[in-house]
């Protein structure tokens, strides 16, 4: 009879630290931002998709969950698209006279999926988009493009070659097959955890390098671990402008602001952990 209080004793000491974690962990996920996830929605389209279509898809991917603008517009990490640059034009007025031989569709499209080709001089070259994007993605990028001051001639056979060259696509729609609309297709592009395709999709390696790869625009991610605490790094991808790293004033405000909309919570502490432990 005497070890019923001592077991009831032991129960409730258990109890207590089982709440005590609880209580714990429940505070510190609230500590965490919650953030909303934005990734590039897919789409598809059928045979008789129209120019509107496409380029109502690009510009939704350019100015949001694509990353675009995070270096385009900016006049400081990647030349102007949508505003003439330096007196040539927006992008689809000069994208045909960019190489010779190329059409401005072939030339767009080429410098997405192959960026180190065309580097612009003065600038660093562009992230391969075919990390975080789809062929169809891609195209609907190529015909928003073409429209600044240009005509857009993407077709559904130029997104159907590609998803097939990808081993995602269906065969290329017979002239005269039933359109479809924009629709969701399979988990959304851009979503991993993994942080080297997390720092690829967004574009960090624009601006930032890690090792050989990326651009030294702004501080690199090599060492970051023996500079920055994981605090400091995580408030530098919220709040990008409520510090500038010194050696880098020039560059201070360059940095978007709009990652915390763009990346889970479970994306950023995954790009917490690994900067923290790049030592």
């Amino acid at each position: 009879m005497r070890e019923r209080p001592a077991m009831l004793a032991t129960n409730l000491k258990i109890l207590g630290v089982v709440l005590a974690t609880v209580a714990f962990y429940t505070l510190l996920a609230n500590m965490i931002p919650q953030l909303e996830s934005e990734v590039p929605e897919e789409v598809a389209f059928g045979g008789e998709v129209t120019p509107e279509e496409l380029v109502a898809a690009g510009e939704q991917l350019f100015t949001g969950a694509g990353g675009c603008t995070a270096c385009h517009g900016l006049g400081a990490r990647a030349p102007n698209l949508l505003t003439d640059e330096k007196g040539t034009g927006t992008i689809g007025a000069r994208c045909g006279e960019r190489v010779p031989g190329l059409t401005c569709k072939e030339y767009l499209h080429e410098s997405l999926v192959a960026p180190g080709k065309f580097v612009v001089a003065g600038f660093p070259a562009m992230p391969d988009v075919t990390r975080g994007l789809t062929p169809t993605q891609i195209w609907t990028l190529v015909a928003f493009l073409e429209i600044q001051g240009g005509q857009v001639d993407v077709t559904a056979e130029d997104i159907a070659r590609a998803e097939q060259a990808s081993g995602g696509g269906a065969p290329a729609p017979a002239p005269g097959a039933t359109a479809a609309a924009p629709a969701p297709a399979g988990p959304p592009a851009g979503a991993s955890l993994e942080p080297l395709a997390i720092l690829r999709g967004s574009g960090c390696f624009g601006c930032h390098q890690l090792g050989d790869e990326g651009a030294p625009v702004g501080p690199p991610f090599t060492g970051m671990g023996t500079r920055l605490t994981p605090d400091r790094i995580r408030r530098a991808i919220l709040e990008p402008n409520a510090d500038t790293a010194r050696g880098y004033e020039a560059m201070a405000g360059v940095m978007p602001p709009n990652f915390g909309q763009q990346l889970s919570a479970a994306q950023l502490e995954a790009l917490v952990r690994f900067l923290s432990g790049l030592k």
